[in-house]
């Protein structure tokens, strides 16, 4: 659980927020109290009951679209 708590905190939205990877290790050395985790950079939300996305009813799936350029010399 301990090292669960900890990711979290390395995933926080603000930089500033997420800890050095010497506190990390202090952190999971030690004993002591770990801070309380702030919103994540990201997270995926899931109907726990259905154990379906419950994004996919609430609104159809969107796709990724992506341009790849290829350079080439003159």
């Amino acid at each position: 659980m301990r090292s669960i708590q900890v990711g979290l905190l390395c995933v926080q939205r603000n930089p500033e927020d997420r800890p050095t990877m010497s506190s990390v290790v202090l952190m999971l050395g030690n004993e002591g109290d770990i801070p309380q985790a702030k919103k994540p950079g990201f997270f995926t939300e899931r109907d726990v009951l259905d154990g379906q996305n419950s994004t996919s009813t609430k609104a159809a799936n969107s796709t990724n679209e992506v341009t790849i350029t290829m350079l080439e010399p003159r």
